[in-house]
């Protein structure tokens, strides 16, 4: 799939399916709303809102209240590309959510998740 229709498509498509991903593994809702509002600022009404607007996934990262810098510790395999290789821009932003997903699903604490220690 070409970035153009990843950016073109519904958040609301994707987001059930990165707490499906969660959920399968025994993690929750919940988890991933705290993992998206560390990383795009979003708070529990923000999401709903973009739920319920049917806000495109490109639109979802590039209005985001507040990106957090630290999403730049992020690294490792996404879609079998290297994170630290991939150029900036929002196709980085989006692998980023979905490496913290993956990992959530790995079971990884959320404090490592959320890169509050150190590695």
């Amino acid at each position: 799939m070409d970035n153009e229709k990843i950016f073109a498509m519904s958040f609301s498509k994707v987001y059930p399916l990165l707490v499906a991903k969660a959920e399968k593994k025994g993690r929750t809702k919940q988890e991933v709303d705290e993992i998206i509002h560390w990383l795009c600022g979003y708070d529990e009404e923000d999401i709903a809102n973009a739920l319920e607007n049917e806000m495109s996934y490109g639109d979802f990262f590039r209005k985001a209240p507040a990106l957090n810098p630290d999403r730049k510790r992020i690294t490792g395999r996404i879609c079998g590309v290297r994170l630290e290789e991939m150029e900036e821009g929002l196709m980085k932003e989006i692998r980023y959510l979905d490496k913290l997903v993956d990992e959530l699903a790995e079971g990884k604490t959320m404090e490592k998740i959320l890169r509050k220690s150190d590695e």
